[in-house]
């Protein structure tokens, strides 16, 4: 058997991704830095295609055995950040999960002060699939702000906006309740860039003083407690993101 399979099988990285190793974005990085080995000899290419029977490891260690895809829905709380290790020293997401969550990584990113749904998968190729902008999920958030909305603006978000050079797409946005200076929108977009809604909000006059992400797609934050998670079932997963997605070993 040859350590490398150029054309059955799946991506190197791929595979990593769907044995909860890490992100794809990441399991390229550990290839090319040399930390992955497949039959023994050291692979730095990504592209490679490897089987199920080959043997893959990271850093000497053998990957596990890829787990049935699964998804997690969590009401992140403001004041944490999404990643597994902050530069800054912050309190992050991952460590503040329950105990009993297997490794996971997060579907797109809430900033620190972002609070609501944030969507957790095992599977680096589910993580992939649901961020991709193919995939057009609309995500709905509730925007407290600073200001009387002006319905003539709101509106006209639903063209594009470019902010400071930055081209933004179709926001939806509505006003919710008014009292006294602030009020809430109901603020919905297909593909979000960093702080897209803080950014175009503030652009027009109306700066953001909470934000609460209800929705992505069909997964809806529902009665979800700030800290809480709760599994999807493995039967809407498979509705929601086809049979390859809800199938797997237990």
């Amino acid at each position: 058997m040859t350590a490398m399979s150029p054309e059955k099988g799946e991506r190197l990285a791929k595979v990593l991704a769907r044995a909860g190793i890490c992100s794809r974005r990441e399991a390229e990085k550990l290839i090319e830095a040399g930390r992955v080995t497949v039959d023994g000899a050291t692979s730095k290419s990504p592209a490679i295609n490897v089987t199920p029977e080959q043997k893959i490891a990271v850093d000497g260690a053998p990957i596990p055995e890829a787990a049935r895809p699964r998804l997690w829905c969590y009401h992140k709380p403001k004041g944490l950040v999404t990643t597994h290790k902050d530069p800054e020293g912050r309190p992050t997401v991952f460590q503040h999960l329950p105990a009993d969550l297997p490794r996971v990584i997060s579907i797109g990113r809430l900033d620190l002060n972002s609070e609501g749904l944030l969507l957790l998968t095992n599977d680096g190729a589910v993580s992939r699939h649901l961020e991709l902008p193919a995939t057009g999920w609309l995500r709905r958030y509730r925007v407290r702000v600073h200001g009387r909305p002006e319905p003539a603006k709101l509106a006209a978000l639903a063209k594009g906006i470019s902010v400071d050079g930055i081209a933004y797409g179709p926001i939806t946005a509505a006003l919710e309740t008014q009292k006294a200076s602030n009020a809430w929108l109901v603020v919905s977009l297909r593909e979000g860039k960093n702080r897209e809604i803080r950014k175009v909000l503030e652009h027009i006059g109306l700066p953001v003083s909470r934000l609460i992400r209800t929705a992505y797609g069909p997964f809806q934050l529902g009665n979800l407690e700030p800290g809480q998670v709760r599994e999807v079932p493995r039967k809407v997963l498979a509705d929601q993101l086809g049979p390859r997605f809800g199938g797997g070993k237990a």
